[in-house]
Parts: C-alpha cells; structure tokens; sequence
C-alpha cells in the first residue's frame, strides 16, 4: 500500500490488534474520535470498547495503566496527546516502568508503548512542539524509538509493541502526512537498536532522525560535489554506536541534525561516542545543527529554529572546508 507515516501508524495498530486480544489502546480521545492526528481512527468499531479506551486528561494517569496492565498480561499501547504534554508521565516512566525488570530481578517486565507525536514544523500552541528525546533516551530501561518513514513507522511500531520492555515511540508530527511510500499489507518488522543508511558516500557523514532527517536529505541534495553517507539513528536508545562509528571511521568526518535544543541534546551523545572510539580518524571537528536553547517558538518563529537545509548546508560545507 501506499501509506503516509499516520496511515503506516494505524495499520501497525490494527496488525498486532488481530495479532494478539491482549493489545490495548488507550489515550485522550483515541476511541470515539480516533485520536486528535486520527493515528487510531478504525479501531473501535472493529475491536470494541473493551479495547480501545479514551481516558482521563491525566498523562501521569495514562502511563500508571499501561505499567499495571503490561504487568499483568497485557500489551498496552498509551496515547500521549503531544510530547509536550509527557513531563507529568515522566514519574511513571522513570519510576515503574523503565526499572520493573530491575526492581523484580525479572520476575515482571512492562512490555507497554507509549505513543506521543513530537517536533515543531505545524504552527501548534506552546507544549505542543517540544523535541525532548534527549531527556527520555536518558532513562536506563526505556527504549526510544523515532521513525522517519512509513516504512519504518510500522515496522518499528509492531516491533515496539512486541517488546518484552517499555518503549516511548516519538513520531514525527510534522511529516505525518507530508511524505508517501510503499509500505507492504503484511506484517513485518524493523529492529530497534539498529540505524539506517539511508545513503552511502564517502566525504562526510551526516547523522539525524526523525523529521529532520528529510531536511538533512534535502540539504545534501543541494550541494554539489559532496558525497555525503546520510544515517538515521532510528532508535535514540538502543543508540547503534558502531553503525555511526563505522561511517566516520570511513569519511573523516561528521555533521549532526537535531531540532532538539543544542545543550543537551542528543547529538552531543553521538559526538562523545564518536570521540571515544573514532577520535582519530576525525579529519575536521564535528559540526551540530540544532534548534536553539530556547522554547520552541509560536507561529511562524518556528521556521527560524527549525534547521531547515540552508543551515545543514553551510554546515557541512564548513566541516568539508577544514
């Protein structure tokens, strides 16, 4: 089928549905209105009320069922509405379900996903544009998951939900619907913990995910006589260090894209791995290209701090030119 990344979504959901009757889904409006993106739209009528809930405008609230659900046979998958709305499910991420396994000595697991839509790009209000990964990938326990693709957004989807532990599933809101492929009938998977190249070259690689891998793409595209290897990490943790190290070990150098703020964000995590283990095959310092150290701004400010091809460009042209 040809699929969007939110038609990729509500596939996946309906697969592991038919798959296995102790899949749940759950979240602010997802049942009767099929979620506010309409990720869930379909699966009501077709598996019932006892399935598909909506729930109480309590994120905290949200996360704490699907811990105790997963814990007792269940497969829950939990909408949270925008990822800005994830800091109050932050207690029962860190608390119960990234260390159950830990706590019980593995006697419990929390095989749950957390779904949230993420990232700026869509005029949204404030609390509705973060890009908070970093602070999540952070979580021993927790595995974090952000698809660029339809393709990848159902295989990584129905991998996510076939996991014996927690994973928070970040999708890219501002390419829900921007972008289509073919994406098989069947079910399948994609692992988690394992990057795509999703372009070889030789020159300087260039690591991003999520929606700005597009814009990473893009920006490649433009420039001329780059031969760049383009990578998308795919899963913030497990973090595939060695397909990253691998690259860099081959083109000497190194630009990283992300619309999360600089300090802190994850690319500074992909620097140190590259640091640690491929220092010296380094022919030129590591660039970022990241969102500012700031709120996401409203309304069309967003443009500003959303790397967007110009600058990846003139980053890249300033890493070849060392």
């Amino acid at each position: 089928m040809n699929a969007t990344i939110i038609e990729a979504v509500n596939d996946a959901l309906h697969k592991e549905m038919e798959n296995d009757d102790k899949t749940v889904v759950f979240g602010q409006d997802v049942a009767e209105s099929g979620g506010v993106f309409r990720a869930t739209e379909g699966l009501l009528a077709e598996f019932g009320s006892d399935r598909v809930l909506d729930a109480p405008l309590s994120e905290i609230a949200i996360a704490g069922a699907a811990v105790g659900l997963a814990t007792h046979g269940y497969r829950p998958v939990a909408e949270i509405q925008f990822s800005g709305f994830l800091p109050p499910a932050f207690d029962q991420l860190v608390t119960n379900a990234s260390r159950i396994r830990w706590r019980t000595r593995g006697e419990l697991t929390a095989p749950m996903v957390v779904r949230t839509p993420y990232g700026a790009g869509v005029r949204a209000l404030e609390h509705h544009s973060e890009s908070l990964e970093g602070a999540y990938g952070h979580i021993p326990g927790l595995k974090l998951a952000i698809p660029s693709t339809p393709h990848d957004a159902k295989g990584m989807l129905i991998s996510a939900i076939r996991d014996p532990d927690p994973v928070l599933f970040m999708e890219p809101k501002h390419v829900y619907r921007s972008l289509r492929e073919d994406v098989p009938e069947e079910t399948y998977t994609e692992p988690l913990g394992k990057a795509a190249v999703r372009r070889e070259g030789t020159d300087v690689t260039v690591v991003s995910w999520g929606s700005m891998m597009h814009n990473t793409i893009e920006a490649v595209d433009n420039l001329e006589n780059v031969d760049a290897e383009i990578i998308d990490l795919r899963t913030i943790s497990p973090f595939d260090r060695e397909t990253v190290l691998e690259s860099v070990r081959k083109t000497g150098r190194c630009v990283v894209v992300h619309e999360a703020a600089k300090t802190g964000g994850f690319g500074g995590e992909v620097i140190a791995a590259i640091n640690d283990d491929a220092l010296m095959y380094l022919e030129a310092p590591i660039n970022r290209v990241t969102g500012f150290d700031i709120p996401v701004p409203l309304l069309s400010m967003e443009d500003f701090y959303i790397p967007h091809p110009p600058r990846i460009e003139e980053a890249i042209e300033e890493t070849m030119s060392h």
